[in-house]
């Protein structure tokens, strides 16, 4: 999908360019599958800031995407390609042949009309979800499950894609988007193709405005702050902090390794991501 760029007649229109939505086919969504969804502004249960930098922005309605897929056999057609506010990449709105509906992840090459159907065994196309066992070797994925029948968790951004490289005993072994390659369990399922929404990354907000109807609030560099609310902040001008950089509660930052080497899910790693 191709990126929308402006003519300039606004300082922030000169750097904007947004993704060209003409793939999306509806504008309102299936009212039978959205709820309301409440706004954090970055805070926990007991009120405290858990996440900084969080708040405001555009009020969103959740749609209950089906990341399980476990309506087995059963046909669907695609009805509607559609935004979704809560994920980089867009949705699928199916209508199954016995007349209920869901969403999915629209994959890349996804039509309206066309079927789709998850199942032990079928046809290699776009949109279809098996289990890792019944999948080819080669075969581009995405939406895997970690645990079989817990529904999808990796690889479900815009434009990600992972690959089954090999099947040995019960497992199958995927090099995921980051360059990792890790075992599954065979009885995970996957959806085949790649999460479509392509140009997402390619996209320029342009102006400071648009981070805050997205619910981000302004980033304080450390080394601008006050000793006291900061490791690197204080000093005479402009300083660039001293030492090594840290986060505000010392934690190395800048490359040092922060996964506990006993980690139970280590022993599924083959390969670790690039560096």
């Amino acid at each position: 999908m191709p990126i929308k760029t402006f003519r300039p007649i606004t300082k922030s229109l000169r750097g904007a360019s947004v993704v060209d939505y003409s793939e999306l086919t509806r504008k309102t969504p299936e009212k039978s599958l959205v709820k309301g969804k409440k706004s954090t502004g970055g805070r926990n249960n007991y009120g405290r800031v858990t996440t900084r930098f969080r708040g405001g922005g555009n009020k969103r309605a959740y749609r209950m995407v089906d990341f399980r897929r476990n309506k087995l056999n059963v046909e669907a057609t695609v009805q509607q390609i559609e935004y979704d506010p809560n994920r980089s990449a867009f949705i699928a709105l199916i209508a199954y042949t016995d007349g209920e509906k869901s969403y999915i992840l629209a994959p890349v090459g996804m039509k309206v009309g066309q079927k789709v159907i998850a199942a032990d065994k079928g046809e290699i196309q776009p949109g279809n979800s098996f289990k890792l066992r019944n999948s080819p070797l080669g075969v581009e994925i995405h939406n895997i499950e970690l645990v079989p029948g817990r529904g999808g968790r990796m690889v479900r951004a815009a434009g990600q894609v992972a690959v089954l490289r090999a099947k040995d005993g019960d497992y199958a072994q995927i090099k995921l988007p980051s360059g990792e390659v890790r075992m599954v369990n065979l009885d995970c399922r996957a959806t085949i193709g790649q999460v479509g929404n392509l140009d997402y990354m390619n996209a320029s907000m342009g102006k400071a405005g648009k981070k805050r109807h997205l619910g981000f609030r302004p980033h304080v560099r450390g080394v601008v702050m006050n000793p006291i609310d900061h490791p690197m902040g204080g000093g005479e001008g402009r300083s660039s902090g001293g030492g090594h950089p840290v986060s505000p509660w010392g934690q190395l930052a800048k490359g040092k390794r922060t996964r506990h080497p006993k980690k139970p899910s280590s022993k599924f790693i083959v390969e670790r991501r690039k560096k």
